[in-house]
């Protein structure tokens, strides 16, 4: 944050003075106080943050939201949409205004239900930032009022205390003991300690700025005073969400390949339509107007119109079934593109751990003890009778005295309380002191009670904390922190040697060594200087660290088994996220790469060597974007989960990137496609698991909409190829096309996945949405059901029938064909066999268009409209129930050849 000469200004940068070299980092308390013309005791007054609330706006992060109309608009661009529109300007054109009303409708349809969809997941989004509104104290009119964070104006003067959520950026003037959590910002586990002196060096990184905290952080010891210097978009969190701006969303896999499937069937229907207008001009069989409508009607027959609205309710059911385990998802094609993905790049702390930090071990002298329970919550609660485990065994802890010394200089050096709230337990203080707090509960079942007679805080200059405390009627001074510091500030018997073994073996282990001693002292001992602590008698020590979510754990293996990548990006040591990717069984191998190996490499060269790695340690957010975009130019599909500010940009440039709705900032989610509101890491293999099935019914709805589509217009082809009358009216094929966009086409919506659907492999996007046997199959079961169909018109009128019976037969075929083919697509296994019954909806979906074929064939006034007339039971149902067997025989021979081959070529 470079220094102003006056205040900043979210929201009139023309009053903006240049900026020069001088840091606010620099300044004292006197000149910040100037600078931004405020009283650093009684801040400031409320008729001036009145005038700069007005100037400058709330302190809030714009979301850019487009009008809702736009909105409605977007959902109209897509290629299916556009052929479906030039098919409908056509037909109005000819003055077939019934068929352009139909497609109009479905056109209209389609945009509703993705623009609903929308809708629902930004009120769900509103709703977690109503949620997340914090307050803070500050100094108005030489008062302390407790304010909504949004009204903070540049110069207010805030009061932070342990707990608190920085509201805007602030030069602190006033630190006690302040510690901040700044891990959304760097990506750092632990807490940096806070000071309000001035700061000589002009250039220092965010995370070296010790007298300045940033917004979207959490104090979590201690207490300070700061004065606000930049609110909203000026915020160090407000310029990164600007460099959000700057990545543009890429079009998801599934809207791909669709788009490439709808350009490649106007381009072939296109030019089928202008070979069979010449063919048909120069075979001279019907006139140049009956000829067009001809071509029109197979272009209309020929179209998959019920494609999109099929397409945006499969995602809809999808996305309502997320919603259900409390999965946001903010548009349509986003449930899909997770059943895509084949690598899930994903944060460390909070994500796949538990971000509560855990005593696991713990060293004396005698012994070595494993800690059982873990995190602050153990099976529900903290475990309060607790338990060690020695060689595996349980142990009377009490028994050995240096365990008994640890446990009392656990409880009385810690300052952090632990609160149930929200049906989990929420820490106020250090992260570390969480830790040894929740180790004294465990052992001895109550919250330690401090006899306190002065403290040291922690210093990095020493590296360790003391406190002096009466304790079992003798007064005790105590000391946590380096283990190296201590082992020099204890007595010489001390075993060096044995002390530097177990801190190897521990970090080793990925753990966080703290080592606990104490000294007993006179009653008149009432003050703690740092050079005092020496002979210390050195009671043990702890091994620390955030335990992975066993869900993560579990997790992580389901995915690997589907063919998943998961990969590691955290800001930690290489060694930690090392230890915990083993502990997650995250791959068979390991190999991390820190941020600044990855600075200083190209970015050719690190597309290159991107894959050899699943663990991205102290990582930059410029870190994370290389690194997905790097996937992405190996054409990798790359999902990108995260909570903090430092994720926002590689969350967007992800293909489908995952925020946590309860500890993710609001950066994070806005940037994200997805939305996991109870944080659950687990929920991304739900979401997988029903991408894949989305893709799975849709790929299901294509495969049956394609042939059935064809057939009608190669009804028309051949009938004009043969130069012989039409076997169905125009109307009778738009009603085809209707009562199929109504009924038959959505019964794969309801389709259960497929069994194994989680032991495949992704998904090769490249390979579109149709393999070369899915069109083979297309061609002979579109030739299949055409050629019934005339076959019957040519059968009935051949014998003299009148040519609207065999049209209605023909009707009936084409509709049984769809009907019998249905069964044959619903899935990969025999029609005949245990899963025949397995969607229920089908069949009430086909009772519901028989019914309408009834009343189409035999109401007076459809039949006038449809030109259908009554027919006996032979020729209206006997034979297209035949001919509909017929299609399922050969396309049941069909599916076993193509398993068999496919097989084979496995084997």
């Amino acid at each position: 944050m470079l220094l102003e000469d006056t205040e900043t200004s979210s929201k009139d940068n023309s009053k903006e003075p240049p900026r020069n070299s001088t840091q606010l980092w620099q300044l004292d308390e006197k000149e910040v106080g100037k600078k931004f013309k405020t009283n650093t005791e009684d801040g400031l007054t409320s008729a001036e943050v009145k005038r700069r609330l007005d100037r400058n706006g709330r302190n809030e992060l714009e979301v850019k939201k487009q009008s809702k109309f736009i909105q409605f608009v977007k959902q109209f661009n897509n290629s299916i949409i556009y052929i479906l529109a030039a098919a409908a300007i056509m037909t109005f054109l000819m003055h077939r205004y019934s068929d352009s009303i139909v497609i109009g409708l479905v056109i209209i349809a389609n945009a509703i239900i993705g623009y609903i969809q929308e809708q629902q997941a930004g009120n769900a989004l509103e709703k977690i930032r109503e949620m997340l509104v914090s307050k803070n104290f500050v100094f108005r009119d030489g008062e302390k009022l407790e304010v909504d964070a949004r009204e903070l104006v540049v110069g207010d003067l805030v009061n932070l205390e342990a707990g608190d959520a920085v509201p805007a950026d602030l030069r602190l003037i006033s630190a006690d003991n302040l510690s901040v959590q700044e891990s959304t910002l760097t990506g750092e586990t632990n807490a940096v300690e806070k000071i309000e002196d001035t700061i000589s060096d002009t250039k220092l990184p965010l995370a070296e700025r010790k007298n300045m905290v940033y917004a979207s952080t959490a104090v979590t010891n201690g207490s300070g005073l700061g004065i606000v210097v930049a609110t909203a978009g000026d915020t160090e969190i407000g310029q990164i969400q600007d460099s959000v701006e700057s990545v543009k969303e890429k079009p998801t896999p599934l809207m791909k390949n669709l788009n490439s499937l709808g350009f490649g069937l106007s381009v072939a229907i296109l030019i089928a339509a202008v070979l069979l207008f010449i063919i048909g001009y120069f075979i001279d069989t019907y006139s140049l107007p009956t000829l067009l409508v001809a071509v029109i009607t197979m272009v209309v027959g020929s179209m998959p119109e019920g494609l999109p609205a099929s397409t945006s309710v499969v995602l809809a059911m999808g996305t309502r079934k997320m919603t259900k385990r409390n999965v946001i998802v903010k548009s349509l094609p986003a449930v899909e593109t997770l059943g895509a993905v084949d690598i899930v790049n994903t944060d460390k702390t909070g994500t796949l751990t538990k971000n509560e930090m855990t005593v696991q071990k713990v060293i004396t002298p005698t012994h070595d003890f494993d800690v059982t329970g873990v995190g602050y919550d153990a099976d529900g609660g903290v475990d309060f009778e607790g338990s060690l485990k020695l060689n595996g065994q349980n142990f009377d802890w009490q028994k050995d005295s240096s365990m008994q010394w640890l446990v009392d200089i656990a409880g009385q050096t810690t300052d952090a309380q632990l609160h149930f709230e929200n049906n989990r337990w929420e820490l106020n203080g250090e992260p570390t002191d969480g830790a040894l707090t929740t180790l004294y509960r465990k052992m001895t079942g109550h919250d330690p009670e401090v006899d306190e007679i002065d403290s040291l805080p922690f210093d990095s200059a020493f590296r360790f904390s003391a406190r002096l405390a009466n304790l079992n009627h003798q007064r005790v001074l105590m000391v946590k922190g380096s283990p190296t510091t201590i082992i020099n500030a204890s007595v010489r018997s001390t075993d060096a040697t044995y002390w530097n073994n177990k801190i190897k073996e521990l970090t080793a282990d990925g753990l966080r060594v703290v080592a606990l001693a104490y000294k007993l002292v006179d009653d008149d001992f009432t003050e703690i200087q740092a050079d005092q602590i020496s002979g210390l008698t050195l009671a043990g020590m702890v091994g620390i660290i955030d335990p992975p979510r066993e869900e993560a754990r579990k997790s992580i293996h389901e995915l690997r088994m589907a063919g998943i990548k998961v990969k590691m990006i955290t800001g930690d040591h290489p060694d930690t996220a090392s230890a915990i990717a083993r502990k997650l069984d995250l791959d068979s191998v390991i190999r991390a790469i820190t941020g600044p190996e990855i600075d200083a490499m190209s970015d050719d060269e690190l597309t290159a060597k991107i894959d050899n790695y699943n663990v991205f340690a102290r990582t930059t957010p410029a870190n994370k974007l290389r690194i997905v975009r790097a996937q992405q130019a190996n054409e990798h599909v790359v999902s990108m989960t995260g909570d903090g500010v430092n994720d926002a940009p590689a969350l967007k440039q992800a293909d489908i990137g995952v925020a946590m709705g309860i500890k993710g900032t609001e950066v994070a989610k806005e940037s994200a496609n997805m939305v996991l509101a109870d944080d659950d890491f687990a929920d991304i293999v739900v979401a997988v698991r029903e991408g894949r099935h989305v893709f799975d019914n849709i790929r299901k709805t294509i495969r049956f909409l394609l042939p059935t589509s064809f057939a009608e217009g190669l009804i028309v082809v051949i009938s004009i190829l043969l130069g012989q009358d039409l076997p169905l009216y125009p109307a009778q094929l738009l009603w085809i096309n209707m009562v199929s966009a109504l009924t038959i086409q959505f019964a794969f919506i309801f389709e259960p996945p497929e069994s194994g659907i989680m032991a495949r492999g992704p998904r090769n996007v490249k390979a579109g949405l149709l393999t070369k046997l899915d069109t083979f199959e297309i061609v002979y079961v579109s030739l299949l059901i055409s050629g019934l169909g005339i076959w019957a018109f040519d059968f009935l009128t051949g014998k003299g029938m009148p040519e609207v019976v065999g049209s209605t037969m023909a009707l009936n075929i084409i509709i049984f064909g769809k009907i019998f083919y249905l069964f044959n697509l619903r899935n990969d296994h025999p029609v005949i066999s245990k899963y025949f019954f397995q969607n229920k909806m089908a069949f009430y979906i086909i009772g519901i268009l028989i019914a309408l074929q009834l009343g189409i064939i035999y109401l007076p006034f459809m039949q006038s409209i449809f030109h259908t007339t009554n027919i006996n039971f032979t020729y209206g149902w006997l034979i297209p129930i035949v001919a509909g067997v017929i299609v399922l025989v050969v396309t049941e021979l069909g599916k076993f050849t193509r398993f068999h081959l496919l097989q084979r070529n496995i084997k």
